[in-house]
């Protein structure tokens, strides 16, 4: 068996002497795992960094084997991602997503999304948005994704303010400030054509709402924990949305 593919890096792990486990995720082939011989060499070592884009080989003598990669450097993220502790904790927090994940299950639309969020995930102004964006795709390939373009009551498109816990549809303010206390904000910026760019506060209202379904969908019936780096990410963010929003004040 074998076949040809580009992924990202999100990990390794050692093995033997000289060798490692890599993980990436790929364009046709999902999040796949293969030995790298040789990996933990000093010619190996930075291309196997997460957040790298690679060229892939995969060989194994039946499709259900571990098999082994030899990796081609294609576009080497990490050493400007390392310098950003947003960067870091952002990485850490999508291959945790993409670990909910079937292994080798292809995924090809979400592997587009992630090479842009990788790119611009040391530009914190860009990253909080992109990633939550990311969580949002993570929560509709998992089959629970929420519907953010029309109101569930009445169907308007417009002043669509909340999200229903129970359904996680969007509700107008008309509709919802009846039961406003019980519904999930939803940030402007995430509604469709808005054009608006999120600030401290709808950033934390729409990592919230995600992390809310996760919960409910993910994390609770699988027995799991969030992933610690997401907690890092959004203090890193945070800060940086502060101290952005008091430069502006002044």
């Amino acid at each position: 068996m074998e076949w040809r593919d580009e992924g990202i890096v999100l990990g390794t792990r050692k093995h033997g002497e000289t060798s490692v486990i890599l993980e990436v995720m790929t364009r046709a082939h999902g999040r796949h795992l293969g030995m790298v011989r040789g990996g933990r060499s000093k010619r190996q070592q930075p291309v196997l960094q997460a957040g790298n884009r690679v060229e892939l080989t995969w060989r194994a003598r039946l499709d259900e084997h571990l098999g082994t990669f030899q990796v081609e450097p294609l576009e080497l993220h990490a050493a400007r991602l390392f310098d950003s502790a947003c960067a870091v904790y952002g990485l850490q927090t999508l291959a945790s997503h993409l670990r909910l994940l079937p292994e080798r299950d292809p995924h090809a639309g979400l592997y587009e999304t992630f090479m842009v969020v990788i790119e611009h995930l040391d530009e914190p102004a860009s990253a909080g948005e992109l990633v939550v964006r990311f969580e949002l795709l993570i929560l509709e390939e998992l089959g629970f994704g929420l519907d953010l373009s029309r109101c569930a009551a009445t169907g308007v498109r417009e002043d669509l303010v909340y999200v229903s816990p129970k359904t996680g549809r969007a509700v107008s303010r008309s509709a919802g400030s009846p039961w406003a206390e019980r519904m999930l904000a939803l940030p402007a910026f995430l509604q469709r054509g808005s054009g608006l760019q999120a600030d401290a506060a709808t950033i934390d209202d729409a990592f919230r709402l995600t992390a809310f379904f996760f919960a409910r969908h993910v994390y609770e019936p699988r027995g799991i924990e969030p992933p610690e780096a997401r907690a890092g990410f959004l203090a890193a963010l945070r800060r940086h949305l502060t101290r952005q929003d008091g430069e502006h004040a002044a």
